[in-house]
């Protein structure tokens, strides 16, 4: 599988994104899909995951009811739509797959090349 996220940007505290992450390969409906962002200095940190039907979805706390991950499996792609910014949330935000239900960044199989987010205060 191979990802590639797109809509990345600047945006003003209190405003909105949404990432996108288009996947190659049949196989991308069979599997769990997250979302990580890594800040400068900062470890890689989990945000969303969410399963390959799409029904099961989890945040981190520092995002849940702002971020929203979703899923097209006849596009091959997940989303993140990203509302009321902060400026905390500057960082390369990263698209993922597993084949486990997981959170954790070391099960995870496959990896974009990322997108910068800068939120300005």
């Amino acid at each position: 599988v191979q990802l590639v996220e797109s809509g990345g940007g600047l945006v003003q505290a209190g405003g909105s994104l949404r990432l996108s992450c288009a996947a190659s390969g049949r196989t991308f409906s069979t599997y769990t899909m997250g979302w990580f962002r890594q800040a400068p200095g900062k470890e890689r940190e989990f945000v969303a995951r969410i399963s390959w039907r799409g029904v099961n979805t989890y945040y981190a706390d520092s995002v849940k009811g702002r971020f929203t991950i979703s899923r097209d499996n006849a596009e091959n792609s997940v989303y993140l739509q990203m509302n009321s910014l902060k400026p905390e949330d500057t960082a390369v935000y990263y698209c993922a797959a597993a084949v486990r239900l997981t959170t954790g960044f070391y099960e995870y199989d496959y990896w974009g090349q990322g997108t910068q987010v800068t939120v300005s205060s």
